[in-house]
Parts: structure tokens; sequence; C-alpha cells
């Protein structure tokens, strides 16, 4: 697959290459390697991560290499491998560790990246706290998937490109940037995505089990439609508490799933979900919010969240607080 690179990719080369000279060495360096990403973990956090995964493994095959963190309820194992269950005593030896899509320590699927004795973080969240060796965050990027692949075409040596790899990568960039759909889609994440491409991935292999949903789905579908309000400035959402979700046979986690149902109709400006979590360490009510041209990340960081642009998550603690929360959205739109 190697090429001669386009301008964007070795432009963000220039831009990161001494954190990215030192990640390639630390990479070579290093025998047992961990990576890690976000609870609760989308396509970019999940894809990100088995992409590098398996760029290390095809590269460097003596190398011990683990993933951990939580499965998906749905994406695993019919996207995505299940994770490594690893007992605590193999973190004792030394090993770099590698933290993907997230910048916060609390969002970190597995505490035990602080034992790595070095740590890198690649990411496209804004920055929030000090928590590796050196970390490559690019918040213009659409997905840590984009950032990284373009990282690793600027290594120096001659790596192999599997279709593995490129697969997840793949799955992950465009999970995230809604198949480039978002602001944050640019002519280097076309780039990337040629260059995925050309490892011999199949798109409608990728697309048909992104978006393969079973007949109970189609409950979930119809309660939404039925269901979802519009606020007088065009922001839709739509509630599912406990009850809703035993009743339709989800998990909290499966709740923001149809967000997107609105994202292409006429008069709904923003959308959102907004899902009930009773999990007794952090009970309340998840939000994801998504936008054609309005920049919602600011409210979501009021309350509680945070993200990009057009894509972003919140929360709130009771259902008393969404009539703010809505009204916070419709400040938004003229």
């Amino acid at each position: 697959m190697m090429k001669k690179l386009e301008k964007e990719i070795l432009e963000l080369g220039k831009r990161f290459k001494r954190e990215n000279q030192t990640f390639e060495k630390l990479v070579r360096q290093y025998d047992r390697i961990a990576i890690f990403r976000h609870i609760m973990p989308d396509y970019d956090a999940l894809g990100t991560q088995l992409g590098l995964y398996h760029f290390i493994k095809d590269n460097f095959p003596n190398k011990e290499v683990i993933v951990v963190g939580d499965n998906h309820v749905t994406f695993t194992p019919r996207l995505f491998q299940e994770m490594d269950k690893v007992n605590d005593s193999w973190f004792d030896t030394p090993f770099l560790a590698i933290i993907c899509d997230v910048g916060a320590k609390k969002r970190i699927a597995d505490p035990r990246f602080e034992k790595g004795e070095k740590i890198v973080v690649v990411d496209h969240h804004p920055k929030v706290e000090d928590l590796a060796t050196f970390d490559i965050t690019d918040t213009t990027k659409s997905a840590a998937a984009e950032l990284m692949v373009s990282l690793l075409l600027n290594w120096k040596g001659k790596y192999v490109w599997s279709k593995e790899s490129a697969t997840n990568f793949y799955i992950a960039m465009v999970g995230d940037n809604g198949r480039f759909q978002y602001s944050s889609t640019n002519s280097h994440t076309f780039k990337i995505a040629s260059h995925l491409i050309g490892c011999g991935i199949s798109l409608n292999e990728i697309y048909g089990a992104m978006y393969l949903k079973n007949i109970d789905d189609l409950k979930v579908t119809a309660y939404i439609l039925n269901n979802f309000k519009v606020s007088p400035q065009g922001v839709a959402y739509y509630v599912l508490d406990e009850k809703v979700q035993q009743e339709l046979q989800i998990t909290t986690e499966r709740g923001k799933e149809n967000v997107n149902l609105f994202s292409n109709i006429k008069g709904i400006n923003i959308w959102c979900s907004i899902t009930q979590d009773t999990d007794p360490k952090e009970p309340c009510w998840r939000i994801s919010i998504r936008s054609r041209e309005y920049v919602i990340n600011g409210v979501a960081t009021q309350f509680g969240g945070g993200g990009h642009a057009q894509a972003s998550g919140a929360k709130i603690n009771t259902l008393d607080e969404l009539p703010e929360f809505i009204a916070a959205l419709d400040a938004l739109i003229d």
C-alpha cells in the first residue's frame, strides 16, 4: 500500500514530528503494550483501539499486545473482537500504555493504564488534563482513527497495512464523522479514507455490519417516532426512562442508537436522545446531542459533558433539568 503521501498527511506529520517520532520509538522499544480507550465505547474508541492493535501485531508479531476495557453491548462481537481479560499481575511488568480517543482520567475504561512505564495519548477531543508521558491531540480531526492513521502513515519504516487493521480504522472514522457528514470532515479525512480503502477493505461488508438491525429494533424506532418532541426552535428529542427500556428490551448504552433518525428532517436543527441510567455509582440521564450546523459542545460542557461541534454528550441528574437543557439548545438557534 505504500506510496507517496498526500500533502495533508505530510503536513500533519510535520506538525507532530517530534511526538510521532517518540511514539514510533516507544512502540519499537516495548515488548509489552496495552491499548486503552474510554468507557461506554463507540465506533471510534473500539475501532481505533483494535486498528492499532492489529497494526502493531502485523508489524511486530513477537510483541505482547493487549486491548482492555468494557465490551460493547451490540458491537461486540458483531463488529469488533472481544476485549482481553487480563489479571492485575500482567501490569506489574513494565509496559507501554497507549490511550485512544479519550483525554479525561475518569472516562478511561481501565484504570490500570496508570501502571504504564510510559503513557501515550492519541485523541481528537479537547484536552482535559495531563495523563501521559506525552499526548498527541488534534481537535480538528473528525475521529481519533483519522489522527492515528495519519500518524502511523508518517512513520518512517516499511510497515504492513492489513485488511483487518484498515477495516477497524475505517469503521472508527466513519462511525464518528457520520459517514463524512459532520463539519470536521475535510480533505485530510478523505485522504485517510483513500489509504484505508486501498488496503482492500469491503465497504459493502463494513456498512452492512455497522447498520444491521433486528426486527425487534423496529419496535424501538416505532416508540421513538410516536413519542419524540420538538421545541419551538427545532430541537428534537426523545426520552427513554428505565421502564421504557425494560419494555423495549434495550440497555442504557443502546438508548442513543436512534438519535440520527432526525438528522435530515426539515425544521429540526438539533436532535437529542435522553436515556435514564440507573447505575448506582452515577444515576443520571445520559444525553447524546447532534446538529447539522450549530455548535453544541458549549451546551454539552455546561451540562456535565463535552465533545465536538456537531456531536456531543451531556447529562442531567433529573428530568426537572430537561427544560433548562432544551432552552439552552434553543438559545443557539437564530
